[in-house]
């Protein structure tokens, strides 16, 4: 089932309770798809899957800096307008 909202009119705080549902909404589901046994198998003993999930941790937190970097640099240009709301 699909279902969204219209996050463009969303205050700060909305988004991120929204943020939160989704997110507890999408590990929910895939904690139920399969069976522990199985994934635990295919996952083996090994370190791998632990080193390929650190690496890509490391390596989206570089890429979530450089577009906060890059969307500040926009705002201090003058290229884009960024309005920033406060908690409620």
């Amino acid at each position: 089932m699909k279902f969204s909202m219209p996050v463009e009119d969303f205050t700060a705080g909305e988004m991120e309770q929204y943020a939160d549902i989704c997110g507890w909404t999408l590990a929910r589901a895939h904690a139920t798809s399969g069976d522990s046994a199985l994934i635990s198998g295919y996952l083996g003993t090994g370190d791998n899957c632990d080193l390929a999930m650190t690496d890509f941790a490391f390596a989206y937190a570089d890429q979530i800096e450089q577009d906060h970097a890059a969307l500040e640099a926009a705002k201090r240009s003058g290229r884009i307008e960024a309005i920033v709301e406060e908690d409620s």
